[in-house]
């Protein structure tokens, strides 16, 4: 028994230790954490949406009789259920195909036959700025919720008697941030 005696003597000397404890600590005031703060961020990226619609928009030279010599002009007329809107201040270039018509240079092609009429597209009302086949062309832009893409077009006729009809081209415009 006396064994048993040491253990029960071990135990209330344990407990007694652990008791002066719980009484210091609960003495002791407590400063328990209520709140934390955490940090938010978020990072935007330039960037560039393009919305409602398929066609771009149309280029359209007019009408002019079969032997008409010369240049005739024409910039693009935007699709008005498109729009192109970037972030502020993104840096925004485009490039053009060469269209369905390409030889050496763009054409129209009058529906149904092989008469092929050359034009020209140029980035200002100027046609200083030529819009190389798949050449990057820079885009300005004051308003960038609602960015309008400069194309211009020289239609080149030569006094021939071109077969009267329709002729039409097919481009692709590529945008780039």
């Amino acid at each position: 028994m006396s064994g048993n005696n040491h253990l029960w003597l071990r135990f209330d000397h344990d407990l007694a230790y652990f008791i002066l404890l719980l009484a210091i600590f609960s003495a002791l005031p407590s400063y328990a954490i209520t709140s934390q703060s955490f940090q938010v961020s978020a990072t935007i990226t330039p960037g560039c949406l393009v919305s409602g619609g398929t066609l771009f928009g149309t280029l359209n030279f007019g009408t002019h009789p079969s032997n008409a010599n010369g240049n005739f002009n024409a910039s693009l007329t935007p699709n008005t259920s498109l729009t192109l809107a970037c972030t502020p201040g993104t840096v925004l270039s485009m490039s053009i195909n060469g269209g369905n018509n390409y030889t050496t240079i763009r054409n129209v092609k009058q529906s149904g036959f092989s008469t092929l009429l050359s034009y020209l597209l140029y980035a200002d009302s100027a046609h200083t700025i030529p819009i190389g086949l798949n050449q990057n062309v820079s885009v300005s832009y004051s308003n960038s919720n609602n960015i309008i893409i400069p194309i211009y077009g020289v239609l080149q006729m030569n006094g021939a008697n071109n077969p009267s009809g329709t002729y039409t081209d097919l481009l692709t415009v590529t945008l780039s941030w």
